[in-house]
């Protein structure tokens, strides 16, 4: 498969550490393209649920392609988010093409887009973070059974179903979170003269125009890599809403053998250590 050129990708929410990240999938779309710029929106490692129990090979892969940008030169900008909120005490590191902040403004064809990850919009992460991470802990473990109920499912010959999707459809509060988060973040955009607001946290892919009182602004969220395994694209003067779908990659493996050596083994030790150390000091 030829690598698609692509002038920004923005990824977000693959929390990798839990079961419930496509990290072979996510791998897989990384292979497939070449971005002038990389934008890692957030939440990309799950410190928050961390275990030293659980790193899979292609969990270490999806870190490794993403520093094969930065050696390539391709700028990557790691934005903080709150799952791997950590990372906000290193804000301003920068070593060769790799960055990390907390936010991000790029100047696409003469429009501003202003990119972060968005969690400071929930009032829950702000006053009550415990109550967040608990959160967190009871949502990987509904992906978990939701797996399960899937992998029944396809055995019978029917479809697939999102526990999560249905609970965020069904109950009047998760719509109407998510129509503030939005709407919020559009405001904030126009006060600011920005053209383009890209966020990510609510799990939620979306490309729409938001009118407000003071002008418009195109919203963009970037989804995530646990459910709609979706990115955001630009090219071509315009944004897209990438959606992952098998049928698109059957030339491509998922998962090459590529990390056999002893280095490779080495550094995936490293990385499991070096963030169980930093779950353990902000817990």
């Amino acid at each position: 498969m030829a690598k698609r050129e692509v002038e920004v990708v923005v990824i977000s929410d693959v929390h990798l550490g839990t079961y419930g990240s496509h990290a072979k999938e996510l791998l897989s779309y990384l292979k497939s393209i070449k971005p002038k710029i990389l934008v890692l929106n957030g939440d990309i490692i799950d410190v928050w649920q961390f275990s030293k129990f659980y790193w899979p090979e292609a969990h270490m892969k999806v870190i490794r392609r993403i520093m094969k940008f930065v050696t390539e030169g391709v700028p990557v900008y790691y934005l903080t988010g709150n799952h791997d909120e950590m990372m906000r005490k290193f804000a301003d590191f920068k070593i060769g093409s790799f960055q990390i902040a907390n936010k991000l403004v790029l100047t696409l064809d003469n429009r501003k887009a202003w990119i972060f990850h968005g969690d400071v919009f929930d009032i829950t992460m702000q006053h009550s973070k415990w109550l967040a991470k608990l959160g967190a802990t009871g949502y990987d473990s509904l992906i978990l059974l939701n797996s399960f109920v899937n992998w029944c499912l396809t055995r019978l010959g029917r479809d697939k179903m999102s526990f999560s999707q249905r609970i965020k459809a069904r109950f009047k509060d998760a719509v109407k979170f998510i129509n503030d988060f939005e709407n919020t973040a559009a405001e904030l955009a126009v006060d600011k003269g920005y053209q383009y607001v890209v966020c990510g946290h609510i799990h939620q892919p979306e490309k729409r125009k938001i009118t407000t009182e003071n002008g418009e602004v195109l919203y963009l969220n970037s989804g995530d890599w646990i459910e709609n395994l979706t990115s955001l694209e630009y090219y071509k003067g315009e944004w897209h809403i990438f959606k992952y779908l098998p049928s698109d990659f059957r030339d491509t493996p998922i998962d090459e053998h590529d990390l056999t050596d002893s280095d490779d083994l080495k550094a995936m030790m490293d990385v499991k250590n070096l963030f169980e150390k930093f779950k353990t000091e902000i817990i």
